[in-house]
């Protein structure tokens, strides 16, 4: 990869950390045996999954033995809504917003076909979603609540903690795709009544491929795979060298969240104000809302963003657009069409999502770079 990249689609994935790497250079020359045998080159395995189990409790603030090793998200999130309608017989409804990721609204859909009843809250203009009406939708007959806590396009939080406790009052399964919050906010899930939370390892500098499900005690979640491994919840046999790399990668976030935060937060800020004052016909979504503290929706005021995002990677910017590719062409974004703006707008918007690794300088050769971008490409459509 060139060298002078600046890299700012950080929410699509992250670098793996040099001291990820490390640990599966080491696991994969050193600790190759089978988890599961029981001899030294086995066992030698078996502990490096039993630390990387405790390295991502301690994040979340849970026990190693609420973790469950996965795939990736898309794995957690499945697991979690099919095993929540498992446990709840008689239940046949799940409620959730607009705004979810594909990973969560795709599995809906299927079960929607199946029977079950999906319930999708919308949101406002600012993205947030209105607590009353959440607290009506969680009637008796439903079987699971399941959330994203921090927006995958424009960073906005939802009230997660608050969720909780209406779902915990009423006696529902509470599920939280949390994959683009995990390492960006302190989580503490002995204070927060989550029965269920996804994390993937390749969104918090981990390697693709792992991600983990966090299933509170006394919740006997059926498993997608069956087989012995993680205590019967997720069969095939564990992935050592990728366990190991994402146990690093939670054991840095939470090492360095009070710092990264903070910092990342005004390196964004830098990044928006320069934006607005140097682009009067840009304005930013959900602004108005608490966000995760790296990610930036910008919208261009009409001009198509796929445009400006060529002449950006032409650049050497990586950047992504608010919106989806199909087979059909680009779709206008469902997260921003919930919020009110008009396909032409939604279509109009870029992604800029920051990582601990992200500098002043690549910030600011943005905003060099990006105001004459959009002239030019205003002057070619003129």
């Amino acid at each position: 990869m060139n060298e002078t990249l600046i890299y700012l689609d950080n929410n699509a994935t992250t670098a793996v950390a040099p001291e990820c790497t490390a640990a599966m250079t080491e696991c994969l020359q050193r600790h190759y045996g089978n988890p599961s045998s029981k001899h030294k080159a086995g066992e030698a395995a078996k502990e490096q999954t039993l630390k990387g189990r405790a390295q991502v409790a301690a994040l979340l603030g849970a026990s190693p033995a609420e973790i469950v090793f996965t795939s990736g998200g898309t794995e957690s999130i499945h697991q979690a809504i099919l095993g929540a309608l498992a446990l709840s017989p008689g239940k046949r409804r799940i409620v959730t917003s607009l705004v979810e990721h594909p990973a969560t609204l795709m599995v809906l859909d299927h079960l929607e076909t199946q029977g079950v009843e999906i319930v999708r809250l919308g949101v406002d203009a600012s993205g947030q979603l209105d607590l009353a009406e959440l607290d009506a939708a969680l009637t008796p007959e439903t079987a699971l609540l399941t959330l994203m806590w921090a927006n995958n396009e424009t960073g906005v939080l939802f009230p997660i903690e608050q969720a909780a406790v209406l779902t915990a009052a009423k006696g529902i399964l509470f599920h939280c795709d949390a994959v683009q919050a995990v390492g960006k906010l302190p989580i503490d899930l002995k204070q927060i009544p989550l029965d269920f939370l996804s994390l993937s390892g390749h969104k918090l500098h981990g390697p693709k491929g792992i991600g983990a499900l966090f299933v509170r005690k006394g919740r006997k979640l059926p498993p997608l795979l069956f087989g012995h491994q993680e205590r019967g919840r997720r069969g095939s046999t564990e992935n050592v060298p990728a366990i190991a790399g994402l146990g690093v990668a939670a054991e840095l976030a939470a090492a360095q969240l009070a710092a990264d935060g903070p910092r990342i937060a005004a390196l964004r800020e830098r990044l928006e104000q320069g934006l607005l004052g140097a682009l009067p016909e840009a304005s930013i979504t959900g602004v108005e809302a608490p966000r995760v503290s790296g990610t930036t929706s910008l919208n261009l005021g009409g001009l198509e963003a796929e445009i400006v995002l060529d002449k950006l990677d032409r650049a050497g910017i990586c950047a992504s657009a608010g919106a989806a590719c199909s087979a059909t062409g680009t779709e206008p974004s469902h997260v921003l069409i919930a919020m009110g703006l008009s396909p032409e707008a939604a279509l109009s918007t870029i992604r800029f999502s920051l990582s601990r690794y992200t500098t002043q300088a690549e910030i600011d050769r943005v905003l060099e770079l990006l105001p004459a971008l959009v002239r030019s490409a205003l002057a070619e459509a003129a």
